[in-house]
């Protein structure tokens, strides 16, 4: 399937994520959000995708959505856009805010949101070499692969790991559940919840 970036695709997800009663943690310190950036490729819509940088405490090299840790006081949909700012120079406005998917718990203690924005175009990306190693712009269509999701078993972890294509590699969760709920719920209009997706246990460092 191919998804033209344009009007229809934008009022098409923010309806769907609208319409999407999504799962809400209340009760945790330590948050973080992420950001399911829309931008137009060449005509095609894709989304942004990073690497971590090699140098980071946590979890270097990690393939990722842009994001972060939220501040004090500050919402998901904010922390997204302020880290896509800081980790990739690309400054979007809180009305480029198609919606919000639900908190996942994440092995480290955390919750991460996932916020859907739509660019309005083409972005010109500035990489902090701090944050991230390198980033891409990769289809949304190529979430829809005949195979995806893919459902592994890992030595040490409880229940099935979820996996998503992305660059022509499987992605583990927290990302791969990210991914695959903003196309069931934001490309389809499905209702799917991921929480109780298994992680690798490496991703609770």
């Amino acid at each position: 399937m191919s998804y033209r970036y344009e009007f229809a695709l934008r009022e098409r997800i923010g309806a769907n994520c609208a319409a999407f009663e999504r799962r809400v943690i209340e009760d945790s310190e330590r948050r973080a959000a992420t950001a399911i950036a829309l931008v137009d490729d060449a005509g095609e819509a894709g989304y942004l995708f990073i690497r971590r940088a090699l140098t980071m405490r946590r979890n270097p090299g990690q393939y990722a959505l842009p994001g972060g840790r939220a501040e004090p006081g500050e919402s998901a949909e904010h922390t997204a856009r302020r880290e896509l700012a800081e980790e990739l120079g690309v400054d979007l406005g809180p009305e480029t805010v198609l919606g919000v998917l639900d908190d996942l718990p994440t092995r480290a203690g955390g919750v991460v949101t996932p916020v859907v924005l739509w660019a309005g175009g083409a972005v010109t990306m500035a990489l902090d070499p701090d944050e991230v190693h390198d980033a891409w712009v990769r289809p949304v269509a190529e979430l829809d692969h005949p195979e995806a999701p893919r459902r592994v078993t890992l030595d040490g972890v409880e229940g099935q790991v979820l996996r998503m294509p992305v660059g022509g590699e499987w992605i583990n969760p927290p990302t791969a559940a990210m991914l695959y709920q903003f196309r069931e719920v934001g490309l389809h209009g499905r209702t799917v919840r991921v929480h109780d997706v298994a992680s690798p246990l490496w991703t609770a460092k």
